[in-house]
């Protein structure tokens, strides 16, 4: 299940020509392919992009009716070889994915697929996002569009350029027989706006008569001789052709005074946060007016040579506000200043951050700079703007990060991947440290406190693969984590099959919780719901075993804490030669309270008798010395202070986040810590039997404490 359902959205899909849609970007990207008459669609899930795959998965019966093929792909490479369909047949077809993580991924087919060039449009729409929003490597896809020669656009955040770039982004590919990457970061998916919608399109040419009527043009397969023209068909008829093109339809835009003094240029994704920032120097209204000339590049690659020599042509200075690094399109403007001898000054990186995102208080500070020294008269009297870092230096503010401690990421409340960190940490406790190779996924928060486990992350499903190395005699195996969103995306093959393969002896934990949880809850492969558009339930043990693995150990409850610490253990120790895996098995606890909270609200709306449980800890036999927090780290415990004058520490305690998963004390009797926690059951709708078992155990109950109490006053202390 994913993380929401856009049933209700998926209606404004149907609507027609006038007709207002209102909504996310990320949703108006969905209807734009619809309006442009796309063939297929696929792509792999990952933020700011995940929603774009959970639309169109809602959105089955209207695909369906336009005629349109729709699949989750196994990964980014089987989404973008996807687009081969478009390389003989004149059908359009869109993927997507987290770049540049996904981008890496793909790389080997978007290369074959840049080199043969397309007959029917091909379109890669690709989340990016820099700075502390981002969960992946600081890179550029910009870089590989340069690389392969694939066209990069990057529109303005709003949603009728969003809709322009992706129907002028089909155009463009076919009018220059190469693949277009659309550029969006999570303020263009998730902006909030209008645009006049048309009618969506069934594919002009569809897949079943691709399909029926197959053809083979050998000029587009990537093999000798014909890989040797297609460099020369890029540069001489490719190149040409879409700068012609962007330069017709005039794809870039130009805002603001015709002449000036001084002028930016900036990436169509970073106009609003440059409109915002002009705005707080007095330089733009709040319509978007500039009082300086701005040219917009909403196709970031190729570059239009003579639109950047006529904007820079008279002005003193240019500044380039180029988000990310290195500095491509800045290097472009000094090379193609220096040919057209064209004396105008570029600024860019030097005025602004080379690295990180580009908010308004950046830009605030990078424009100041530049106008200070190019233009000061336009900055006039301008209001006053805090500088960040100042607040950075606040005595209070420094004061208060010395009290409150950080907060680092960390697992859900009941996730079923704390626990297994917790044994780990039991079995470290008992043998050492071991060298853990982690994976991409949830799992990585065990890096953090309070676990601090693993050292290495190096991409997804590569877990086991990076512990390759250690294939060697020691008196330590290695020990690698994956999920198993990794497992099917790619370790499969490159990880597990790879240690059977060489007869690696570390060991292997997949962590499996039923989901791609990290990336919004989607099914895999083997999930255990019952998915009536994918064949799910597809066990990993037999995946493992069936490429070779023997040492195989099953766990169905990874929340059973003393069972996870003794099979690793085993693991480590056992004399059996070769990769020891573990399959961790419980739900995602995320999704399963998606899953069972309305189910359950409804059985106790209807009057079933339904129990909740809920753990708690006995304040009279906490010794407060807070083991459980360190073994746990669920953010429903916590510490609270009592009245006893002999407790000086703070015991702990659960708050109301508890979903009851009861790792906290499985933790505790695993570990041989303290007895004081304790379960409760809630019932909803009790029966007759539950109020009389409940008015019995309370007389027991109050029995015993006026006999204590008694006790007390006969032999008081």
């Amino acid at each position: 299940m994913a993380e929401r359902s856009f049933a209700r959205e998926v209606e404004d899909l149907k609507l027609g020509e006038g007709e207002i849609f209102s909504g996310e970007g990320i949703l108006a990207i969905t209807k734009a392919l619809l309006q442009s008459g796309v063939s297929y669609v696929g792509g792999y899930q990952g933020s700011p992009i995940s929603h774009l795959m959970d639309v169109l998965a809602d959105a089955k019966d209207v695909m369906q009716e336009l005629g349109v093929h729709f699949e989750s792909s196994a990964s980014e490479a089987a989404a973008a070889a996807m687009l081969s369909a478009s390389v003989m047949y004149p059908v359009r077809g869109a993927v997507t994915w987290k770049s540049t993580a996904g981008t890496n991924v793909a790389s080997d087919a978007l290369s074959n697929l840049s080199s043969g060039g397309v007959t029917g449009g091909a379109l890669v729409i690709i989340g990016e996002d820099y700075g502390e929003g981002s969960s992946i490597m600081q890179e550029r896809s910009h870089a590989f569009a340069m690389k392969s020669q694939m066209w990069l656009l990057t529109p303005r955040p709003n949603l009728t350029s969003i809709v322009d770039a992706v129907e002028k982004g089909f155009e463009l590919s076919e009018a220059s027989s190469t693949p277009v990457m659309l550029q969006v970061g999570i303020r263009s998916c998730h902006v909030h706006g209008q645009f006049v919608a048309k009618d969506n399109k069934r594919p002009s040419y569809t897949l079943k008569q691709a399909l029926e009527n197959p053809v083979r043009d050998l000029n587009r397969i990537v093999l000798p001789p014909a890989s040797f023209q297609h460099e020369k068909d890029k540069l001489e008829r490719r190149w040409p052709a879409a700068v012609e093109f962007v330069k017709t339809n005039k794809l870039n835009e130009f805002f603001g005074p015709s002449e000036g003094e001084v002028g930016l240029i900036l990436q169509g994704g970073l106009y609003n946060s440059t409109m915002r920032a002009l705005q707080h120097l007095g330089l733009a209204d709040v319509y978007g007016n500039s009082r300086i000339p701005l040219y917009v590049m909403n196709v970031s690659y190729p570059l239009i040579d003579d639109e950047i020599v006529a904007f820079a042509a008279g002005k003193k200075a240019v500044l380039m506000v180029e988000e990310g690094a290195p500095e491509y399109i800045e290097q472009a403007l000094h090379t193609l200043m220096r040919r057209r001898d064209i004396q105008t000054k570029i600024s860019g990186k030097d005025l602004l951050p080379m690295g990180g995102e580009y908010t308004t208080p950046v830009l605030i500070k990078g424009l100041t700079g530049f106008l200070e020294v190019n233009a000061p008269q336009l900055l006039g009297n301008r209001p006053p703007v805090p500088d960040p870092s100042a607040v950075l230096s606040d005595p209070k503010v420094k004061a208060l990060a010395e009290v409150v401690p950080a907060r680092p990421a960390g697992f859900c409340t009941g996730c079923p991947e704390r626990p297994i960190f917790a044994a780990m940490k039991l079995v470290e406790k008992e043998l050492g440290p071991h060298h853990v190779s982690a994976d991409i996924g949830c799992h990585l928060f065990s890096i953090l406190p309070p676990f601090n486990i693993g050292g290495t992350t190096m991409g997804y499903g590569l877990g086991p693969a990076s512990a390759s190395a250690f294939n060697v005699e020691a008196d330590k195996r290695s020990i690698a984590v994956m999920g198993d969103g990794g497992f099917w995306h790619n370790g499969l093959a490159t990880s597990v099959g790879n240690a059977v393969f060489n007869k690696q002896d570390g060991v292997t934990i997949i962590v499996d919780n039923f989901y791609a949880s990290a990336t919004g809850g989607q099914d895999v492969l083997s999930s255990r719901a019952d998915n009536p558009n994918r064949k799910t339930n597809n066990s990993i043990v037999k995946a493992v075993k069936g490429i070779g693995a023997t040492w195989v150990k099953q766990i169905d409850r990874t929340y059973d804490v003393a069972k996870m610490r003794d099979t690793l253990k085993e693991a480590l120790t056992t004399d059996e030669k070769g990769p020891k895996i573990i399959v961790a098995s419980s739900e995602c606890m995320l999704n399963k309270q998606r899953r069972v909270k309305p189910q359950f609200a409804k059985a106790v709306k209807d009057g079933k008798r339904m129990v909740k449980e809920r753990f708690g800890v006995d304040e009279d036999v906490c010794t407060g010395d807070h083991a459980c927090i360190r073994l746990s780290g669920c953010p429903s415990l916590s510490v609270k202070h009592t009245d006893d004058p002999l407790q000086d520490d703070p015991v702990a305690a659960i708050d109301n986040s508890c979903v009851g998963c009861g790792n906290c004390g499985e933790v505790s009797e695993a570990a041989v810590l303290c007895p004081s926690f304790y379960r409760a059951d809630v019932i909803h709708n009790p029966t007759k039997t539950d109020r009389f078992l409940y008015r019995l155990r309370s007389a027991v109950i109050e029995w015993l404490q006026k006999r204590r109490n008694a006790s007390r006053v006969l032999f008081p202390a």
